[in-house]
């Protein structure tokens, strides 16, 4: 098999997560950076610089860069507020798609995001990257092999504090680019829950609000919890905050009939002679920084996709349902009732 680079990609955005984006795209055999687009072109061209991108035109309009015949694949990694049209924009000039999330921050551009894509039929991975940690793995095998026994409730939280320190933190404050504590960050814990319990949701209930003096500014209530309910009874919950006073913190636990798991610890009534937690030597999900995560398994998943013609566990189609659960979970907080799913509308 010839591992000629012949998938052009064009990134778009050049901030903390497109040099990681790059990394991947540069490593896999088969992708190189053809384009990186900017609103300044001077942070495009030393982005490029930086990155060692020798062959690559740098754009500062984006649909400029879609009419580039060399790029196939669109890696979308802006700010929240314009993946959904930046994608649908990609989808209908028939780019192949790694789109950063949240993919969407409302119900309309999610909508028409979902319907570009599936009128494109172009390949589509969205970034909850997650899917590719080893803790993440070892769930699903040992869920495959059933030594938790049929699970009965799960909880997945995301506790991390977004201040001035972090990169996002300017525009992740406010409510137009930031959407919601869900929406922003802890969508990765529902997508979490979907991933590990393979059920369909069927009713949300959301409690949010701010911290009394509300330090970090934030215009959205930076916390919540969340609770869901699937269709076969099963129930979950996730917590979620950008404000909380301690280190990064993503919990998993899952309840069932035959065991239990608390992160990379299993105790399960199918090991004979078990007196206490076992721990799973493995890679936790254990920080917020771009870096830990594990883009490389991602992104060659996508052009595996791609090569294959095949769809993608994490695709648009897919995606839409984690974030249905975090715009239901908005509805929910403001109406102060439980919402159903689908989605009117959907």
């Amino acid at each position: 098999m010839s591992h000629e680079k012949y998938l052009g990609v064009g990134i778009v955005g050049t901030g903390w997560v497109s040099s990681e984006h790059i990394r991947a795209f540069e490593h896999n055999p088969f992708t190189s950076v053809s384009a990186i687009c900017s609103r300044e072109k001077a942070r495009g061209c030393a982005k490029a610089a930086a990155m060692g991108l020798h062959d690559c035109t740098v754009y500062d309009d984006y649909e400029e860069m879609l009419k580039d015949t060399r790029v196939q694949i669109v890696s979308i990694a802006t700010p929240h507020h314009l993946h959904a049209q930046q994608g649908t924009l990609a989808a209908q000039a028939g780019k192949h798609i790694l789109l950063e999330k949240p993919m969407a921050l409302d119900w309309p551009s999610l909508q028409a995001l979902v319907k570009a894509v599936q009128q494109a039929g172009v390949k589509t991975v969205v970034s909850f990257v997650l899917r590719w940690n080893p803790l993440f793995q070892v769930i699903r095998s040992i869920l495959a092999q059933g030594t938790l026994g049929d699970l009965f409730y799960a909880e997945v939280d995301y506790l991390h504090g977004i201040g001035p320190w972090y990169p996002q933190y300017p525009w992740n404050i406010t409510k137009a680019m930031g959407g919601s504590s869900l929406l922003t960050a802890g969508c990765h814990a529902v997508d979490g829950l979907r991933w590990f319990l393979q059920r369909e949701a069927v009713e949300v209930y959301t409690m949010a609000n701010f911290s009394k003096n509300n330090p970090l500014k934030y215009e959205y209530e930076p916390n919540s919890v969340t609770l869901v309910r699937f269709a076969d009874g099963v129930m979950a919950k996730v917590a979620s905050s950008v404000e909380c006073a301690m280190p990064y913190v993503f919990d998993i636990k899952l309840l069932g009939e035959q065991g239990t798991l608390r992160n990379n610890q299993i105790f399960t009534r199918q090991w004979q002679g078990q007196t206490g937690w076992a721990t799973i030597p493995t890679i936790l999900p254990d920080s917020g920084d771009v870096s830990h995560h594990p883009f490389i398994g991602e992104i060659d998943h996508l052009v595996e996709c791609i090569r294959t013609n095949t769809e993608s566990h994490v695709n648009v189609a897919d995606a839409y349902k984690t974030h249905e659960i975090c715009l239901a979970a908005q509805l929910s907080a403001a109406s102060k009732q439980p919402v159903m799913l689908p989605l009117k509308g959907s």
